[in-house]
């Protein structure tokens, strides 16, 4: 789809969730559906499975700069402050606080500031599925001083959204891709299924009846939602919200009774027997939810995975992205920081720019294909 940079501001209706329209006559498609571009046996899902690609990036960012001497990082944190002329680093979420990227931000930002010696702080700027704050940062100076924690959106949108006000591949240079992180299909404890296999056979006698809570319009999450739906021929209705938070929130409360959501919002929730967890969209058992399988043991095929990484604007000096990568990926290898995102279930990545910059323009195709498949669009 053309991207126009000359349009500098969103439309009003951008601003806000936002209605997702899933058409009805796509959601009893099985799990070997395919698009005509594709060979017929490829699954669909293997679309949507970001895991094999965060890997290779994973892989290609190889052992070299895994860790540098305290003088190294003092070189480096010089470097940087004298290109931002000693300003505070800002990193815009463009989701809101509380969330999986507002976490894994807050957890980077306080490893940069240590190792780069200088203030690191992190702002929430919600809103059209991320595109607020990626716009902010498009139009930023190219000091380092103002970077973007983006999500999967980052690339969904390219598709989703007709006419963006930047293109996320030209107008942004890649640093480092972050983690990523797997989703687990919860449920309120009033709905009457404790498992994938009874919670599709409910779907299907009160078709229509359900819905999904969806956290960000376009999101990773809610597209696995859209896929759920169309590899098990049932339709359940996306309730869409400005953000994980108040999603769960309601979840919580049974105002919503489904979501797909990431391991780093619901595990509290799920040990603390306000969820129920009914499988993972990860191909095999995470070790943090043990008893809960993954979904693909009855949907065949199914998989999916979100990313979180870090974005400057275009233009970043090259000493400037490599201080930034090196901060970075030595916060992530921190025993602390690693154990905690362990914990939640994240695999922190850590991949070079170069590497993350080619991931970004394959999961723009990927993503494409799929969101013109689900017929989602934002209103």
């Amino acid at each position: 789809m053309p991207l126009h940079r000359a349009s500098r501001s969103l439309s009003p209706s951008a601003h806000t969730a936002g209605v997702v329209k899933t058409r009805r006559a796509a959601l009893g498609l099985g799990a070997a559906t395919l698009l005509t571009s594709l060979a017929r046996a490829t699954p669909l899902l293997s679309l949507l499975a970001t895991s094999g690609a965060v890997a290779a990036a994973n892989g290609s960012a190889g052992p070299a700069g895994a860790s540098a001497t305290s003088a190294a990082a003092g070189t480096r944190a010089s470097a940087l402050a004298q290109i931002a002329g000693g300003k505070t680093i800002r990193i815009l979420v463009g989701a809101p606080a509380g969330g999986t990227t507002d976490t894994l931000a807050r957890t980077i930002a306080g490893e940069m500031g240590k190792l780069l010696n200088q203030s690191v702080v992190v702002e929430n700027r919600p809103g059209a599925g991320g595109n607020i704050a990626a716009d902010l940062v498009a139009q930023s100076a190219p000091d380092g001083s103002t970077l973007l924690m983006s999500f999967t959106s980052h690339t969904i949108n390219a598709t989703l959204y007709k006419n963006l006000p930047f293109d996320p591949v030209t107008d942004f240079t890649p640093i480092t891709l972050v983690a990523s992180v797997p989703s687990v299909l919860v449920a309120h404890p009033s709905v009457p299924a404790n498992n994938v296999a009874e919670l599709i056979q409910l779907a299907k006698s009160r078709p229509g009846k359900l819905n999904f809570g969806i956290g960000a319009v376009g999101s990773s999450v809610h597209l696995a939602g859209d896929m759920f739906k169309m590899m098990t021929g049932t339709y359940i209705v996306n309730i869409p919200y400005k953000g994980t938070t108040p999603a769960v929130t309601d979840l919580l409360s049974g105002r919503v009774e489904l979501m797909f959501a990431s391991t780093l919002n619901v595990l509290p929730h799920i040990k603390a027997g306000k969820l129920k967890a009914l499988g993972v969209t990860s191909p095999a058992p995470l070790p943090q939810l043990p008893g809960v399988p993954p979904i693909s043991q009855t949907v065949k095929g199914f998989e999916s995975n979100a990313w979180f990484g870090l974005f400057g604007p275009a233009g970043l000096p090259p000493e400037v992205t490599r201080t930034l990568y090196q901060a970075a990926r030595q916060g992530l290898e921190t025993p602390s920081v690693a154990r905690r995102l362990e914990s939640d279930g994240a695999q922190p990545v850590a991949s070079t720019p170069e590497a993350f910059g080619a991931f970004v323009k394959d999961d723009i195709k990927r993503w494409a294909t799929v969101v013109r498949y689900s017929r989602a669009k934002v209103e």
